[in-house]
Order: structure tokens, then sequence, then C-alpha cells
């Protein structure tokens, strides 16, 4: 079997273990988890016995799915360390989400779990061509969220030169980026895009020395991709994690970008109906639910992550064995309903991304009118379209209004705004403002 290029980390041989062993390690591994979940935290031995379902009835994968669900709201409502497994002195350190409105999430995490999450990125970091010799420049924020320190760890496990620089001051990344010779950029897609645009204009591209970028925390599209491509000539590879699993590194792309390998030692990984809960096979698109199996300060079981993605089982060019998951199409909790269609903001930006005329930041607005759902569509237009005729933007309105229609099923109000009129984030990017008495995303 042909061997990935990967770097001696911690435990490099896990990405191309043979399946059928891999198995019998996660079956092993599930069983311990089960049985300390069971025996610590009072909410999975409540549900497990509302189930009927005891630690010794789960003895391989296949048992998988007799056992409960854990949601986020779970984790808000047993704030802040209800759902530990270990006593809070083994805790050495707490992680939060980025959310800003309600009770935040956290995730208590012990030496071992710090560790697990550590080599999980490490892995990311090589696929991505990451060693030794690199410069790593961080731009995801450090503190609660997992983005920065995640990322920091990893970097310094395969003794990279890491340029900790958290999130803002756009003016000081570009100058250290380009002054310290910065070989690998991580942070958030959206500001990865934002970056690029202002040193192309700038005209300090020639300065740049980056050969890939590893981004995550949002959902983002291939034609992002190639626009990010297209402008810094480097490799755009995409990184999934959550908190509540084990951060940033739960699964990463190779340098052949056909998926995000599972760390699978490490974590379970299903797709379910998210109406029905019920489990669905390789290839069909559905709601990605992770069970940890080496955390042992807060352990997951069953977790619905609320992102729509599908699994991918044919082997990888790359060598590694572990199972791939698609690009994020979504989430269940991200969709907007309009007129009885489903509409997620990635079908809109992949109508725009790469569309010559305009930049890849646009904005979702749904109203009430008269009990009728309408959606408005704003784009920024490229500084060239805005000097342009008004015949030829309002060609480019007609063309994109007709695509939003062919992908997405309905009819929408596009309207063309000028050049960085809209706002923009270094962090999660906003899409969507729902005016319809629902909440802000």
């Amino acid at each position: 079997m042909k061997q990935p290029k990967i770097h001696k980390i911690y435990n490099p041989a896990m990405e191309c273990m043979d399946r059928s062993k891999l198995r019998e390690l996660q079956s092993e591994r599930l069983r311990e988890t089960v049985k300390l979940e069971y025996e610590r935290v009072p909410l999975y031995r409540k549900r497990m016995d509302e189930k009927g379902v005891k630690p010794e009835d789960i003895k391989t994968v296949d048992d998988l799915r007799k056992l409960p669900f854990t949601e986020k709201t779970d984790l808000r409502d047993e704030f802040p360390y209800g759902l530990l497994a270990q006593p809070l002195k083994d805790i050495v350190r707490i992680q939060g989400s980025s959310g800003t409105t309600g009770k935040p999430i956290v995730a208590g995490y012990t030496a071992n779990d710090v560790e697990v999450w550590t080599e999980m990125v490490a892995r990311a970091l090589t696929a991505a061509g990451g060693d030794a010799d690199d410069v790593i420049q961080i731009c995801y924020g450090y503190g609660l969220f997992t983005g920065g320190l995640g990322a920091h760890q990893g970097a310094e496990r395969i003794g990279a030169t890491v340029i900790p620089m958290s999130a803002g001051n756009t003016e000081r990344q570009m100058m250290m980026m380009t002054e310290l010779g910065a070989t690998m950029l991580c942070c958030t897609p959206s500001y990865a895009t934002y970056l690029a645009e202002t040193l192309r204009d700038r005209g300090l591209l020639g300065k740049v020395k980056l050969k890939a970028g590893i981004f995550g925390a949002e959902p983002w599209t291939e034609e992002m991709r190639t626009h990010l491509e297209e402008i810094l000539d480097f490799d755009a590879c995409d990184i999934y994690g959550l908190t509540e699993i084990g951060g940033p590194g739960v699964a990463f792309e190779c340098l052949e970008k056909h998926g995000m390998h599972v760390n699978e030692d490490h974590v379970i990984v299903e797709i379910i109906n998210p109406e029905t809960g019920e489990p669905l096979p390789y290839g069909e698109s559905g709601e990605l639910v992770f069970t940890t199996i080496t955390k042992t300060g807060m352990p997951m079981l069953r977790y619905r992550t609320h992102d729509i993605c599908r699994l991918i089982a044919e082997p990888c060019a790359c060598g590694r064995t572990l199972i791939r998951m698609s690009r994020l199409t979504g989430r269940t909790d991200d969709m907007l309903v309009i007129r009885g269609v489903n509409v997620f903001p990635s079908q809109i930006e992949s109508c725009l991304v790469g569309l010559e005329g305009v930049a890849p930041f646009y904005m979702l607005i749904v109203d009430r009118v008269n009990s009728t759902d309408k959606l408005e569509v704003q784009i920024e237009m490229s500084e060239e379209m805005f000097t342009d005729k008004v015949s030829e933007i309002e060609q480019l309105r007609s063309t994109i209004t007709e695509r939003i229609k062919s992908v997405v099923g309905i009819a929408a109000k596009v309207t063309l705004v000028p050049p960085k009129s809209l706002p923009r984030s270094e962090g999660k990017a906003k899409r969507i403002i729902d005016n319809r008495g629902l909440t802000n995303k």
C-alpha cells in the first residue's frame, strides 16, 4: 500500500492502519469510554438506564446505535461541570465555544486530552506539507476558543516556528507575515480571503512566502478555495473540529483535497438522518455525529454536531486509510426555510465565488412581507466592475439571479453593493440577517 508522505510525529502509523484492526481498536476504546461515562456521569447513566442499555451491552462499534445522543443543549444544561468524567483537580484546561449569546459551551481537558488534541492537529499540519522547517502564522483567536491554542500546540509538536498572532490587526498581520517569512497560515477562510485581497491590493504578494494555509471554524466552498489559491499561489486545506469533541484536528484535508480524513483512532463518526436519528450509509448526506473514544475529561457519546456532510469510504490517493468527510454543506440549525425551500448560505456562495465582477462577500437578508418570505442577497462588486457601465452591472445582476434560482430553487432579490461595503470578519463570518422574528445568525 502506498504510504502517505508524513513526518514522524506522535503516532502517524495510525493514519494508515488496516481497517479491520482499526475497527477492533475503536470497539475496545468504545467499551472503555462507555463504562467510564456510565460510572462517572449521572446524565449518561440516567439516559442509558432509560433505554435499558448497560455498559456490557456495548461490545463493538455496531452497538453504537444503542446509545443515546448528546446535544449541545446538554452542555448548557449541565454547565459548567456536570458532564465531567474526572475530578476537577485532574482537569488541566477549560476550553469554550466561540458563541456570544446564552450560556457558553465549555469542555474540560485532562493532560491526556490535550495530548490527543495536539496529535490530531500535528497530523493536519503534516498532511498539508508542514514540517520543522516551516514558519506558521496563527491568526485564530487565542483563549477559550480552541482555534489558536490548538494550532499552536500542533505546530510546536512538528517542530515548526510559530508566530502566535491571534485574531485582528490586519496591518500588523501583513507586516509580520512578510517580514518574518511565514510559510503556512492558520485562520478562518473568510479572514484568509480578507488578508489575501488586502495583500493583493497593497502590492505585497511578491513578499509573501506562503506555501499552504489551513482554514477552519466555518464552512467554505471549493470556489473560495480556488479564489484563495489563485491570489496566494499556495495550497488551501480544510480542517474541522469542535470544542466538545477535541478542538480543530478532528478531521483534516491532505494535499489531495478530496475530503477531510477523520482521526478514527480517537473518534467514531456517523452520518444520521437529522429527522429520524437513524444512521445513513456512506455517501449519503446527513447530520454529522461524533463519539470520542480517547478523551477522558469530558467524553462525548453520539454528539450531534448539526453539521451536514457525507462520508467517503473510497481509499485516498495519499495512502491514508482513515475515512473522509466531505466539505460541510450547511447546518441543520443554520438552514433558512424560505417559502418551503431549504436554503443554506453555502449554496449562495457557490453561485458567487469565482464569478467575474463580484467579490466573495455577501449577506442574506430575509424579511416577511404580507405573510410571504422575501430573500435579498447583497453582494459586493469588484473594483473593476464598480467602475464599468450600468448595462454591464445589470447583466451581472441578472446572471447571478438566474444562478441562484437554478441552484436554490427560489427567486431572490439580488443587490450589488460597492466594494468593501459589507462587514468584514476576523472570526466566523456572519452571513444571515433574519428579520422574521427569529434569532439573527
